[in-house]
């Protein structure tokens, strides 16, 4: 009778909790949600291959609710190389997009993975910040050449998790976006 009756505790404890967004203790060993997988596809971006693998690498470190991942020729995240204009990405800011990373700005002293993690930044749903600090890799090309880091920030990271925490269902209408580095 006594183990009957702390089943039904517990179970109106979750009645109770569940709604209000209470967190309950997990045993231990007990696993998370699963992270949203996005594949990534970066043949089309043959010079840069290790930095686009590495820009990925930095958000996989960083994130929790999402997860990049380089598929075998194919992906919702296309990267294209080009020589012109800027690089860019064209998304849905929620895991499909092009990406396009520009040679030019490679060779003006840019970091081609600080560019990879900064364009990816944007498919996980990011704007551009060109008057943040080198710390914020959203910051783009604002610091400078001479900006090195491709790692998100804390504040980043968090609104990375919040956007992804549904997985892809996107709250409110999405729209293409275009963003120049």
């Amino acid at each position: 009778m006594k183990v009957r009756g702390f089943g039904r505790i517990a179970a109106l404890a979750l009645a109770v909790a569940a709604p209000l967004g209470i967190g309950l203790v997990t045993a231990p060993g007990a696993s998370a949600a699963a992270a949203t997988t996005v594949y990534y596809d970066s043949s089309g971006a043959p010079d840069y291959l290790a930095q686009i693998d590495q820009g990925a690498a930095n958000w996989n470190a960083a994130v929790n609710d999402v997860k990049l991942v380089k598929g075998d020729g194919t992906g919702t995240v296309v990267f294209h190389e080009t020589n012109s204009g800027g690089s860019y990405t064209n998304t849905d800011g929620h895991g499909n997009g092009d990406i396009y990373l520009d040679t030019s700005q490679v060779a003006e002293g840019f970091d081609p993975t600080r560019i990879a993690a900064h364009e990816l930044g944007h498919n996980l749903g990011l704007p551009d910040d060109y008057s943040g600090p080198c710390s914020e890799l959203m910051s783009g090309h604002g610091p400078g050449t001479s900006c090195k880091n491709a790692k998100p920030s804390a504040a980043e990271v968090s609104k990375v998790e919040s956007l992804w925490a549904n997985g892809f269902a996107v709250v409110g209408a999405g729209s293409r976006v275009t963003s120049v580095y």
